[in-house]
């Protein structure tokens, strides 16, 4: 046993990792609840729904029910192999070196600087225009929302803030995501209340009110809105139609929903993380307690806007941020339901106090967007397929900062094409998902081969005792999981039915994942072969486990 594991050690870049367990449970709870985003992902999705027709509750409720079988299948996974780099490790593990290196490389670096933008709109939308707004900044607060390049200062600001929360450390971000997540709920709760106890009537007369002072709306706005909505499109229901069109808005409600496993790369640094039930229990809450919510906050949103005014109003503004008219709607910008909230009560500075706190939910979530991808580039240059200077970590706060670089620096430039909508960039939102999904599935095909391919790794495991009819479980749930996902990627890439803009048939979407799959296998085959010259058997490696 000694020679083998001498053995292993010379066939990584070092001996160990170098990361430590730095997070409690509660912390990857805290990571997959803002991952689940409810008003980072969650409203900005649902914004740019408003043309479809199947109703908005039961697609959460039934995507979240198909996601739980996710977060069996990553629990098991991670119980398994509890490593930095998730994905990759159990890819490279079970499936092979390239398929691996492959899916997991384009679904957790090249696909995440496309993420950077929509952060940055989401910065903007939830943070930068309300607070410039409620301080009587109109000009510059109409700037940011309503420019390129104020969507890219955003990014721009994006990848500084996130940088320091990752080069902080994992113990560090944990602190601050603990924060984040206090004043996060702290501020839902003050908002859900607003509209607990206001009217309709009350929220007519504050928007009349705020959109004009703040950000000089003209004309009646609430009347406005609906026309402009109506001349959108806007038609969405929110709790009931036909079970064929909820299915058809599914692909969009799991852009805020498929990631209650966001953390799963981070796992090597969790302690307990070879516990399946709180594996399970951490992600399963974080996914089941973000469904609760939106179902509060629609119905919430529909008692005191009225549903038909947030379609509307949602169809209005995207309609003119996406170029389909010339006209600002009478509120020239995106209608955040938090702001809209704040309006009811007429004081500056409780205003101010709200939006600030609803802010806690994007600097609580924003790290997201490079801690996770991280890992994975950490992990492939462990395994040396990229270079080895690509795993040094930083010996005091034990981040792999070269890996941090390989993000952020090709972000900024994903970022500027997607401002200035270069070659349709703005088109591909929801390519951000699929490009995961498909590295997602990868994961849920090595969980189902899992008790076949590595026999004693699982029966040496705490999730072999779980099963279905003598079937493994995670197999079981892997093979649920695996056919939604099959679903959600017919549905992206065919599109039959016109809804998702990024199938075959939008020539920027088919160049933009070919360019990065094709990235993504010349450097295995180049690093491959680099590294057989030097004597160094990547096909051995990967029969390892590198030890954290």
């Amino acid at each position: 046993m000694m020679e083998r594991n001498a053995s292993a050690a010379t066939l990584f870049v070092r001996q160990a990792t170098g990361l430590v367990r730095a997070w409690s449970m509660f912390d990857a709870f805290i990571y997959a609840f803002f991952s689940v985003n409810l008003v980072t992902l969650g409203l900005y999705i649902i914004s740019q729904m408003y043309f479809l027709e199947g109703a908005l509750i039961p697609a959460i409720l039934i995507s979240t029910a198909f996601i739980l079988f996710e977060c069996i299948v990553y629990a098991g996974l991670i119980a398994v192999m509890p490593r930095a780099g998730g994905d990759y490790v159990w890819q490279t593990r079970i499936l092979g070196p390239g398929i691996g290196f492959v899916l997991a490389v384009t679904g957790w670096w090249f696909i995440l600087w496309l993420w950077v933008p929509l952060y940055g709109d989401m910065l903007r939308q939830m943070f930068f225009t309300p607070v410039l707004g409620i301080l009587g900044a109109r000009g510059l607060a109409l700037w940011f929302i309503q420019t390129p390049a104020g969507l890219f200062i955003s990014s721009v600001i994006v990848c500084l803030v996130v940088s320091i929360y990752v080069g902080l450390g994992m113990r560090r971000y944990a602190q601050i995501q603990r924060i984040s997540f206090f004043i996060s709920l702290v501020g839902l709760m003050v908002v859900l209340l607003l509209l607990l106890v206001n009217s309709v009537d009350t929220f007519r007369q504050s928007l009349e009110r705020e959109a004009t002072a703040m950000f000089g709306a003209t004309g009646p706005v609430y009347e406005g809105m609906l026309k402009a909505g109506e001349e959108a499109g806007a038609i969405q229901p929110l709790t009931t139609s036909p079970l064929w069109p909820i299915f058809l808005a599914i692909p969009y409600v799991v852009f805020f929903n498929l990631w209650p496993n966001w953390g799963a790369t981070l796992y090597g640094e969790v302690r307990g993380a070879s516990d399946f039930k709180r594996n399970f229990y951490s992600m399963a809450g974080a996914l089941v307690i973000t469904a609760i919510l939106a179902v509060i906050f629609m119905l919430l949103i529909a008692k005191t806007f009225t549903w038909d005014f947030f379609v509307k109003a949602n169809g209005a503004w995207w309609n003119y941020a996406w170029g389909y008219t010339d006209t600002p709607p009478p509120l020239p910008i995106w209608p955040y339901p938090a702001l809209l909230a704040a309006f009811m009560v007429p004081n500056r500075l409780v205003q101010l106090l709200i939006v600030l706190a609803m802010s806690a939910w994007w600097f609580g979530w924003s790290g997201t967007v490079f801690l996770s991808s991280t890992r994975v580039i950490f992990a492939a240059a462990f395994d040396r397929l990229l270079p080895e200077r690509v795993a040094d970590v930083d010996p005091r706060t034990h981040t792999p900062y070269v890996a941090l670089l390989l993000m952020v620096i090709p972000s900024l430039l994903i970022s500027a094409l997607f401002a200035w909508d270069v070659g349709g960039f703005q088109t591909l939102t929801l390519d951000a998902t699929l490009v995961i999904a498909v590295t997602y599935l990868g994961s849920t095909i090595a969980a189902i081969l899992l008790p076949y391919r590595k026999p004693e790794l699982y029966h040496a495991s705490p999730i072999a005792k779980y099963t279905v009819a003598g079937v493994p479980l995670i197999t079981v749930a892997g093979v649920i999981f695996g056919a939604f996902l099959v679903f959600l990627l017919y549905l992206w890439l065919f599109d039959p039915y016109q809804l998702y803009g990024i199938g075959l048939a939008n020539t920027s979407s088919v160049i933009l994942m070919g360019f990065l799959y094709a990235l993504a296998l010349l450097i295995y085959l180049g690093f491959r072969a680099y590294r057989m010259r030097q004597g160094i058997p990547i096909d051995k490696i990967h029969a390892e486990i590198p030890v954290e």
